[in-house]
């Protein structure tokens, strides 16, 4: 549920905020207030996470490092491979397997235990569309595919 709320910017704010709906089809000042008001929200309750643009949206990334749905999906894949690992070890083979630091894993769970809809339905998201392009890179090659009549 939303609930209005008067806001006063400065006349440079406000002058990026219309540069910035104006880029952005489909957003109003009022969309794109709430989104950044959220996202630094998020972050200063979250050092460490920032937030990129991309051709799927905005999401949660670590700070020079990957995004938090691709530690996630990490940790998935590592819980599928070795079920019985779990605590510390569980965060520390994450840290092995992503690179990072296990502080930065620690954030990235932090981030996740506070929002795991949101990195959940990124993950389905990246995998519903790497699967139909997957699906579109076959039915290519099969046009590609030499016919012999």
């Amino acid at each position: 549920m939303t609930a209005p709320r008067s806001v006063r910017f400065d006349e440079s704010v406000l002058a990026r905020l219309d540069r910035y709906v104006k880029a952005h089809p489909g957003t109003s000042s009022s969309s794109v207030a709430n989104m950044f008001i959220d996202e630094s929200l998020r972050a200063d309750e979250h050092p460490g996470i920032v937030f990129r643009p991309g051709p799927t949206g905005r999401r949660a990334a670590l700070s020079g490092g990957p995004d938090v749905w691709e530690v996630i999906g990490s940790l998935n894949a590592i819980r599928r491979e070795e079920p019985d690992l779990d605590g510390e070890d569980l965060a520390d083979e994450l840290a092995t397997v992503t690179g990072l630091s296990v502080a930065r894993v620690n954030t990235a769970l932090r981030y996740y235990a506070a929002y795991p809809d949101e990195i959940d339905e990124r993950i389905a998201n990246n995998a519903d569309a790497a699967e139909r392009e997957e699906q579109l890179w076959a039915a290519r090659q099969t046009l590609l595919r030499r016919q012999i009549r």
